[in-house]
């Protein structure tokens, strides 16, 4: 049986446990920093405070012992925040395998260094901690109730290392979690991270009370900038036609289990972002974290991105919704490409 670690036990991180737990193939630990997460699988093999009504297989087992859940394990699953990413990487490392691989399921940028969440890995245990990484990239549509009770999900792992991407597709997939390949992990991981920037569009769209055609136009225009960002980075234009890229906008740009858009929504009702935040109840909106990182990596790489520099304006600035839209509007006229 192969030792796989989650470590991070929101939606994501017990919906990816459940997954690799259903198949009864793997030793699977999940890792949460709530002792009451804890608690809550042992005792009633539900995580009740980040994916309630989904019941976890008796073969995850979990703890709040970051030594204990990689002691040995083959393969690693990070589903933190990026927030959080480097510093429970940092606090990991002295008790990693040395050829553990890793899977990033986070969808994120680090806000200091505008760091892609492999390029986190690499800086934490490379560069600093003389490890020879062995990483791969895990996005696309995927909301983690739908996958925990077993909705048929594809998804894509990203990874320049082929035998790695063809290790996570194997031990990952079932007939209801189906997961392509690519090599392509510029292109994959910033199209997961980016996508939560538009979402939240889509959702202040919603709350203004804008109809189908403003979200069309939106999702559109977005997956635009997003490539435009994504290519200038190094990535395929034609990886954001795919499940990393539009898939994952679509989703969640449109559907009512996404954070980033429900933010939005209430956002474009008149709500403020810490009133917003502190009304989810320790759940993660990257996208709010993301616009952030995103505005400082397309200066840096000389990429427009309207609506990306809109959301900023709405969430670090106070810019109100509507005057934000107006004036995505009112841009000057140009060609479509």
């Amino acid at each position: 049986m192969s030792r796989i670690a989650v470590i991070g036990a929101g939606a994501w991180g017990t919906g990816l446990s459940i997954v690799l737990g259903r198949r009864g193939a793997h030793a699977v630990s999940l890792w949460a920093l709530e002792a009451e997460v804890c608690e809550s699988i042992r005792a009633r093999r539900v995580n009740e405070k980040f994916l309630p009504g989904q019941l976890i297989p008796e073969g995850v087992s979990a703890t709040s012992s970051l030594e204990a859940v990689v002691a040995g394990a083959e393969i690693i699953v990070m589903a933190v925040p990026s927030q959080h990413y480097r510093r429970v990487l940092e606090n990991m490392r002295p008790h990693l395998r040395p050829d553990s691989l890793f899977v990033s399921a986070t969808k994120g940028l680090e806000e200091e260094t505008l760091l892609r969440m492999s390029e986190v890995v690499d800086a934490v245990l490379r560069n600093e901690g003389g490890f020879s990484p062995r990483v791969g990239a895990l996005s696309g549509p995927s909301f983690a109730k739908e996958v925990a009770r077993g909705d048929p999900t594809a998804i894509t792992i990203a990874s320049r290392d082929s035998a790695l991407a063809e290790t996570v597709q194997r031990e990952f997939s079932d007939p209801r979690f189906r997961i392509y390949r690519n090599d392509d992990v510029v292109g994959v991981e910033l199209g997961g991270a980016l996508k939560n920037i538009i979402a939240i569009a889509a959702g202040v769209c919603d709350g203004l009370g804008l109809g189908h055609n403003s979200v069309a136009a939106l999702i559109t225009r977005g997956l635009a900038e997003i490539t435009r960002l994504a290519v200038a980075c190094g990535g395929r234009a034609e990886t954001m036609a795919g499940l990393a890229g539009l898939g994952d906008l679509v989703l969640t740009c449109t559907g009512g289990l996404s954070r980033n858009r429900s933010v939005g929504v209430e956002l474009g009702r008149g709500r403020k972002l810490p009133e917003i935040i502190s009304s989810m109840h320790g759940a993660v909106a990257e996208g709010v974290f993301t616009t952030h990182a995103a505005v400082g990596l397309a200066a840096a790489r000389s990429v427009e991105m309207p609506i990306t520099e809109q959301m900023y304006a709405i969430l670090y600035g106070g810019k109100a919704p509507g005057d934000a839209i107006h004036e995505l509007m009112t841009r000057s006229a140009k060609s479509e490409s």
